[in-house]
């Protein structure tokens, strides 16, 4: 059970969660909330991300990224720990329970809904399992040509976010795409530590990912600027609120951004792959912390 628990990657899951977290805050700060549909939406994100982890171990292992010059993050089908054939068979059986945990969420989220809007989540939740598998799995990988930044954006984001407050609430408030912007860009900020950490192996088996495009360098300016983007994004929202950010609003909205803050700081060029790797960690649980607290500031301050 170790080596599963092991390859499903906990340390991702927290960021998963984050944008359906901010979904259902705006949702219940707007005054419609269901328990039941957030936690299904909750359980169906922390499914696909489990997918797409057990289809990054696949694809990298047998595309020959996961190899002997890997040091670092040592992935189970890359060790032995799973063969092949048991990570295929669990990709499957994760994408049929992520299709069984979406249907569910939008029977329950959808139940008076159109058949348009049924058939329009529907459409969105299998691109989800198929984006989560073709990452690394195929013959053209995309995350192999740098369209991993798109793919973790739009789904981190602003599927994640705006596709649950609708769920919650059956309405189209595009100002919710600003907040779903930061936690889009938050997220990529944790894929691209992923990969600054991985660049040299990466560049030489052929993964083209942003960093290795633009060098490492380039790669640590492109993390700070992103994620200074992110979490100036959450004030930008309380502008078009047209709401005066209160006294109190602004020291919670400051407490939630320090860790990033700090975080943003300490990266630097010159470190080592097992000296970024922590680092995934606190990006993705500092992200998860914001948010909590942003939706906070959204319900009781707003």
């Amino acid at each position: 059970m170790n080596r599963w628990i092991e390859a499903a990657r906990p340390r991702t899951l927290p960021l998963a969660i984050a944008s359906i977290l901010l979904g259902n805050f705006l949702a219940y700060a707007a005054g419609k909330f269901s328990f039941l549909t957030g936690i299904l939406a909750i359980l169906t994100t922390l499914l696909l991300q489990i997918l797409s982890n057990f289809a990054n171990d696949l694809g990298d292992s047998k595309n020959g990224v996961d190899n002997a010059n890997r040091k670092v993050a040592l992935r189970a089908v890359q060790t032995g720990k799973i063969s092949s054939l048991e990570m295929k068979n669990a990709v499957i059986l994760t994408s049929l329970l992520s299709l069984l945990s979406g249907i569910s969420l939008i029977y329950v989220g959808l139940f008076h809904a159109s058949w348009q809007s049924i058939l329009s989540f529907l459409g969105i939740g299998i691109l989800a399992i198929l984006a989560a598998i073709a990452y690394t799995v195929g013959k053209k990988p995309y995350g192999y040509m740098g369209l991993g930044d798109l793919s973790v954006f739009l789904f981190f984001g602003w599927v994640g976010t705006f596709g649950t407050y609708y769920l919650q609430t059956e309405m189209l408030n595009f100002y919710i795409l600003i907040p779903a912007s930061g936690c889009g860009l938050l997220s990529v900020a944790v894929l691209n530590l992923n990969n600054l950490r991985d660049i040299e192996n990466d560049r030489k088996t052929g993964k083209n990912s942003i960093p290795v495009r633009i060098g490492k360098k380039f790669g640590f300016y492109y993390q700070k600027i992103i994620m200074t983007i992110g979490f100036s994004t959450f004030i930008i929202y309380l502008m078009y609120q047209g709401k005066p950010i209160q006294l109190a609003q602004n020291i919670i909205l400051m407490v939630g951004w320090y860790p990033l803050v700090q975080i943003i700081r300490n990266l630097k060029p010159e470190m080592s792959a097992a000296q970024i790797d922590p680092y995934l960690k606190k990006t993705a649980l500092s992200t998860l912390f914001m948010i909590v607290i942003f939706g906070i500031s959204q319900i009781f301050l707003s």
